[in-house]
Parts: C-alpha cells; sequence; structure tokens
C-alpha cells in the first residue's frame, strides 16, 4: 500500500475524487459490521440510492449505482467501500495535516484514530465501537469532511448533520470550529426501527457517545472507569479485590477494556465473547491474560486462581449464560457480576443469544429478524435466571450501562422489583458512580498529545499527578478517596501501557482538577515543553448526558427522562470556548434512550485558550452538580456550595428538604 506523506495530503486535499478509484476487493481478514435489517421498501431503496449518488459527478452513477445496490442488498447499507482513502489511516502528529487552522488539524487527528483499525471496531464500516457507533456513515462523508478541515479558517465553522458535512459556514474565532449531531430525531421517530429505517436511507447515524464525536481513544477510557467501578464494588461489599472473581462478557470496543480493568483492581476477571477476532485483538494487545474455549478448563483454571489469590484475566470463547451456569454448578462463588454486551442495539449484533453459534446467529439475523429477536429474549431470560442463582448465594450484580436489565425485562426475565416498577439490581450510577463520583463533580476527563510523541504524555502524566496531590493536600475528606484512587492510576498508567492509537490519557476530576490541570498543560505548551493538547471527555459524565438508566439513574426528583441538562450543556460549551461540541441521540443504553453531549477543545499555549478553559470547564461540570443539586442528591448540595465559595459569580437555586413526616 502506498502510503507517502505526499499521497496522504493529495487525497485529503482532493476530497471526492475527481476520477473513480479502483472498486476495492472486501477483505476477510477485517472484524467487519453485521448485516443489517433488510428494512426499506423498494421504494425506499431507490431513495437511499439517491441519497448515496449526489456526493458524486452525474457521469459516475452508471457505474456507482449497481455497486451501491449491492452493498445495500448485501450488508443494508451503502458504505461506498470503493472511496476507502489508500493511505494508513492512524492518528498522525498534528503538523502532518494539511491544515490552515490548527484546531481543524487536531480534530482530523481524532478523526483518523477514531478509524484507525487498532482502535475501530468494525474500521471498514467507519464504526468505532458499540456494533453501531459510527463517525461517518460512508467513505464520501469522510472525504469531504477532511478536505472541509483542510480548507477551514479559524472565523469558519463546519456543521455536521449525522456524518454528513453540511458545509463551511462563516462564524469567528471564538465559535467553535465544527458543531456535531448525531441522530437527533423528532422524538416520535426514535425507535430501533426507525435507526434502521433512517440510517439505511443515508439520512441519519448513531454516534454512540465518542464515536460520532471524534473523542474516542481507545478501551483506555472505560479501563479507567470499570478500574474505578471494581475497585469501589468491593469495597461496596467490604472485601479486597485480591482472590475475588468478576464475571462480566464483551470483548470489543468498550467492553474489551474489562478484563484490564480487573487485572489493575487486583482480581480474577472471567470475560466472555463470542466473537474470535474480538478475543484475539484483546490478547494480541495484553488486554486480556489467558484465552480458554471449553466451560471444564475455564472451571478448573477458575478454582486454582481462587485457591491462590491470583490476580489474572481469562476470556472464555464463548457465551457468557454457559458461563454463569456452569458456575452454579460447580458452586464457584462469584463476588461481583454484570455484563457489558453491546444491549443498546440487541436486534443487529449487540447480544448473541446462547446455543447459536456467532455464525448461525448472524445468518438468523439477516433472514429473518423476528426469529432472531425472539432467541435473544429467550437467551436473556435463561440469562438472568442464571445470574438470580448466584445472587441467591450472595453476589454482588450490577447493570454496567447497557440496557441488560432494560431488555432482560422486556423479555421478561426475572428482574424485577417486588413493587414491579424498579429493577431488582442496580446500575452502577446509582450504587457506585453517581453517589461516589458524578455527585461531586467526579468525571472522565482526558487529553491527547497532538505530538504524537509518547515523551509528551509522560510529562502530561507528571503534571497532571502533581496538579492532583497538591489539591488533595487541602480538599475536603468527602473528596478524599477519589483523589487518592486517580493519583494511584496516573501513577502506573505508563506500566499498564493503556495507549491505543493516540498518545491520550484519562483519569477522573472533578472541576478544580480539570481547570488547574490543563490551565498547567498550557502553560507548558506556552515554555515549549510539550506539544499541543486536545482535551476533551468521555460524554459518560457529571453534566454531559441525560440517561435514565444510566448517567442520571440516581436523580429521583422524577426528572431523569427529561434532558435540558445535555441540551444546556451543549449550548454552554459553545459560547465558552471550545473547540468544537456534539449532541447525539444514544449511546450506550439504545437509541431512543438518552441523549449525550460532548466537546473538544485545543490548547496551543495561548492567553486565549487559558482563558477559554477556565470558563468552559466550569461550566461544563458545574451545570451537573446544579442539576443533581436541584435533585435534592445531597453530595452534590455539597458539592455546588463548595463551587459557589470559590467563583462569587456562580449563583445556584438550592432546595428545600421536606420532612417525610409530613409527607
Amino acid at each position: 500500500m502506498i502510503d507517502t506523506q505526499n499521497t496522504f495530503e493529495n487525497q485529503i486535499l482532493e476530497g471526492i475524487p475527481a476520477s473513480l478509484p479502483i472498486k476495492k476487493e472486501y477483505d476477510e481478514h477485517v472484524n467487519h459490521a453485521p448485516k443489517r435489517k433488510d428494512i426499506l421498501t423498494a421504494e425506499e431503496k431507490k431513495l437511499a440510492l439517491k441519497n448515496a449518488l449526489r456526493y458524486f459527478d452525474k457521469s459516475f452513477h452508471a457505474e456507482l449505482i449497481e455497486e451501491f445496490k449491492e452493498e445495500l442488498d448485501l450488508y443494508g447499507r451503502i458504505y461506498m467501500y470503493r472511496f476507502r482513502p489508500d493511505y494508513e489511516m492512524y492518528a498522525r502528529p498534528i503538523n502532518q495535516y494539511p491544515a490552515k487552522s490548527k484546531h481543524a488539524a487536531a480534530i482530523m487527528l481524532m478523526i483518523m484514530n477514531n478509524l484507525d483499525p487498532k482502535v475501530a471496531q468494525h474500521p471498514h464500516e467507519l464504526i468505532t465501537y458499540g456494533g453501531n457507533g459510527a463517525v461517518f456513515q460512508n467513505w464520501a462523508q469522510y472525504r469531504l469532511t477532511m478536505k472541509y478541515l483542510a480548507e477551514m479558517n479559524d472565523e469558519q465553522t463546519l456543521v455536521m448533520y449525522s456524518g454528513h458535512p453540511m458545509g463551511l459556514f462563516p462564524s469567528n474565532r471564538n465559535a467553535p470550529r465544527v458543531v456535531v449531531t448525531n441522530g437527533m430525531m423528532i422524538p416520535n421517530y426514535s425507535s430501533q426501527d426507525d435507526w434502521e429505517k433512517f440510517n439505511a436511507l443515508g439520512v441519519t447515524q448513531y454516534g454512540q457517545m465518542t464515536a460520532g464525536s471524534y473523542m474516542y481513544i481507545g478501551p483506555q477510557g472505560i479501563v479507567h472507569g470499570t478500574t474505578i467501578t471494581v475497585l469501589n464494588g468491593f469495597r461496596k461489599i467490604k472485601k479486597s479485590p485480591e482472590g475475588g472473581v468478576f464475571v462480566t462478557s464483551g470483548l470489543g470496543g468498550m467492553s474489551g477494556a474489562q478484563p484490564k480493568a480487573g487485572n489493575i483492581a487486583g482480581c480474577i476477571t472471567v470475560c466472555a465473547e463470542v466473537n474470535p477476532k474480538a478475543i484475539a485483538t484483546r490478547h494480541s494487545q495484553g488486554w486480556v491474560d489467558e484465552v480458554v474455549s471449553d466451560l471444564g478448563e475455564l472451571t478448573a483454571r477458575v478454582k486454582k486462581a481462587q485457591a491462590a489469590k491470583e490476580t489474572v484475566s481469562i476470556a472464555y470463547e464463548g457465551n457468557v449464560v454457559e458461563v454463569w451456569e456452569k458456575f452454579d454448578v460447580e458452586n464457584i462463588h462469584v463476588d461481583l457480576g454484570s455484563d457489558q454486551t453491546s444491549l443498546h442495539n440487541p436486534w443487529a449484533g449487540g447480544y448473541y443469544p446462547v446455543g447459536l453459534t456467532l455464525g448461525e446467529s448472524q445468518a438468523l439475523m439477516a433472514n429473518n429478524a423476528e426469529a432472531f429477536k425472539e432467541k435473544v429474549q429467550e437467551s436473556l431470560r435463561r440469562h438472568a435466571a442464571a445470574v438470580n442463582k448466584h445472587t441467591d448465594k450472595g453476589t454482588y450484580f450490577f447493570d454496567y450501562g447497557n440496557a441488560f436489565l432494560l431488555e432482560a425485562s422486556r423479555a421478561g426475565a426475572d428482574v424485577m422489583a417486588s413493587n414491579g416498577i424498579d429493577f431488582k439490581y442496580p446500575s452502577y450510577v446509582q450504587d457506585i458512580m453517581g453517589p461516589m463520583c458524578f455527585d461531586y463533580g467526579f468525571g472522565p476527563f482526558r487529553w491527547v498529545c497532538a505530538s504524537g510523541d509518547p515523551e509528551d504524555l509522560k510529562k502530561t502524566d507528571a503534571i497532571a499527578c502533581q496538579v492532583l496531590e497538591e489539591i488533595k493536600e487541602t480538599a475536603p475528606e468527602e473528596i478524599q478517596k477519589q483523589l487518592e484512587d486517580n493519583i494511584q492510576w496516573i501513577k502506573s498508567a505508563q506500566e499498564n501501557k493503556l495507549v491505543v492509537g493516540s498518545q491520550a490519557r484519562i483519569l477522573y476530576a472533578d472541576a478544580e482538577g480539570r481547570i488547574k490541570i490543563a490551565k498547567a498543560f498550557n502553560k507548558a505548551i506556552e515554555e515549549n515543553k510539550i506539544g499541543f493538547v486536545i482535551l476533551g471527555r468521555d460524554h459518560h459524565d457529571v453534566s454531559g448526558t441525560d440517561s435514565p438508566y444510566r448517567e442520571t439513574s440516581n436523580i429521583y426528583d422524577g426528572s431523569s427522562f427529561t434532558t435540558d441538562m445535555a441540551i444546556h450543556n451543549v449550548i454552554g460549551d459553545s459560547f465558552r470556548g471550545a473547540s468544537w461540541v456534539s449532541i447525539h441521540n444514544g449511546g450506550g443504553v439504545g437509541w431512543g434512550e438518552v441523549i449525550n453531549g460532548g466537546f473538544g477543545m485545543v490548547l496551543d499555549g495561548s492567553i486565549e485558550a487559558d482563558k477559554r478553559l477556565q470558563s468552559m470547564l466550569f461550566w461544563d461540570v458545574n451545570n451537573g452538580i446544579a442539576r443533581r443539586s436541584w435533585a435534592r442528591n445531597e453530595e452534590a448540595v455539597f458539592a455546588i456550595k463548595r463551587a459557589m465559595q470559590v467563583e462569587p459569580d456562580l449563583k445556584v437555586t438550592l432546595p428545600n428538604f421536606v420532612d417525610e413526616d409530613l409527607l
């Protein structure tokens, strides 16, 4: 494959090619997205073809229409494989991008990182993680977007409609360089079948949380969150992780972080996965220690690890339902249990039913969608029944925000509490992340070293660690444990080899931590100690996401089904200095179940960057704390009062608590 800098720059600047590239062969060695449901009528298929062909000169239509029709018939989508670029896809150092604006070059870097085959789940279908978390709908959109970013100046804004670059619009230097929306449907048109239909038509997409907003940093992001969750999960059951067993499933984009997190926490992790390619990827990256495909061998290995109190992660090639059932029969005690299959996407490859091979499932999914749905729901009922047997023996099971309990309840599984309203098991946000992290303002702050230099990452790690240690000296007792966990995390980050793709890092910090770390980075850039830094966060945060079954599941005032917070978050970030902002329908719990927003911010060492980060990061966190405080979350009331003491211009409406006896 030719991959010279000249070829790279030329293809970026060319955008949609003036002449048709040679048709590319379908690469069987790549992990491809499953075939999507055949949901369009004959007339709608014509419309999908018209929509795809509008990217190209009419002289190409006769040749492309047959090719695009074949893709639609074979895969349920038009990906335009022919137009995949010839250069290697990875996050190049920022100076290698042919761009007039450094902010635009930073966004180009992040887009290419999301599509790096080492990072992306289905790179040829432009899907980063979660089975359907797309950066773009097709390769024409990618090419056109990169061309616009190369051409734009710092007084233009690129408008992105669900992967489609609507164009460059006159703006100003203080406005975001890119504004992204994904899947923003009229509310009555946000069912799973609506996603299938309108995505097949080429008019919307599922951006997940950080795929369609160009802020995915590989599984490192969820490694940290899962590490914090597992550590606090063992704290909750008042047991050391040493020798403890954590059973879960999924080794794809996000879920692939689980065994690595278990190793960092210090427990025995068993993670089931039906896709051998996903297992091979994680094993080759060193994110899972051992691979087992026989249940008897798995049982013996876990018993040995328990006896020796090992720290080890084991991938089981097979269905997790079989693991739960086998461990019950063998009386293996499971301390923590969860699931991280992509159950937000249950009918299109997010969850594979027990009793069928991967190939059988994919064939049934494509050829008989209703029969596949029945198999999935039957499997969920069996899955929940097996988990229930373990929880009766003392296992602490939690929903890890992947819609497991929601879809299990819809399948008629035994997961409901006695009141028939609540689930019998908590969301991890309700029990762990909400009261321990989000209410205090702690969430997944991340950064990417735009130079691509590992030395810059080491320097930023050291800066962040020093800042957190200084904050800890005078921090209140309520947040000491969070600071300790994150100081330990950042100290061991290098040895844990967490980087996949871009030179990126994540840690949990509150507004004070984020602002002080960012200011220290900006000063180091000004002094030429490091190159530019790109700030961001997971949308799974204090204030970016309204999700009643995950991020806002510990909101009990009845407002968990509203989405004012996420919308205000993005609006506020836009005029406070973000380099780009995004708002999505979808995310980890499913299309129609959540609205989530994110941002990216480029630090260039300037005074302007210093002002922007102060204004935007303070808002980005405290918007969420204010909402959580108004919901009467006592930890958030504490946090917002503390924020008002720090910033006199912040004045937030506080709740009055009602005496329960009066009610």
